[in-house]
């Protein structure tokens, strides 16, 4: 059984829509999901799992949120070279850039995506919610 990571952080609640499609489809695949706040996860704590989700909103100029989970991404970055990992988040304004600029710095990192990453133009709608459950069990 898979063990994945699943790490976001959401103000409104899009994010977290998209959070649970994701623990749902990788559980449907057989997957065991423990959910972290991006504050509560640590670059210590990615080697538990086999695969890691991580979600966050585009935020001020289409950048991931400074406060919290760009600081945790940053230290997780290095330790996500041997883990299938996703990204997946919502968005208000803007063509999506923070999520492209965030795969680069991914891929750029050596980080293996294991799926396309998924955005949500506000609430998660039908298809982006059946999006967010193909990333889950592309991770299981």
């Amino acid at each position: 059984m898979s063990k994945i990571a699943l790490v976001f952080w959401s103000s409104t609640g899009n994010t977290e829509a998209m959070a649970d499609a994701v623990k749902a489809g990788a559980q449907e695949a057989g997957a065991e999901v423990s959910v972290f706040a991006a504050s509560d996860f640590s670059s210590g704590m990615a080697a538990d799992y086999d695969a890691v989700a991580l979600g966050c909103p585009a935020m001020g100029d289409e950048v991931l949120e400074e406060d919290e989970f760009q600081p945790m991404f940053d230290a997780v970055l290095p330790e996500l070279k041997e883990k299938k990992v996703a990204l997946f988040g919502s968005y208000g304004w803007g063509d999506g850039q923070w999520m492209r600029d965030w795969e680069e710095a991914c891929k750029s990192a050596g980080v293996n995506l294991a799926c396309e990453p998924v955005i949500a133009n506000e609430a998660p709608d039908d298809e982006a919610v059946a999006a967010c459950k193909a990333l889950g069990a592309a991770l299981a």
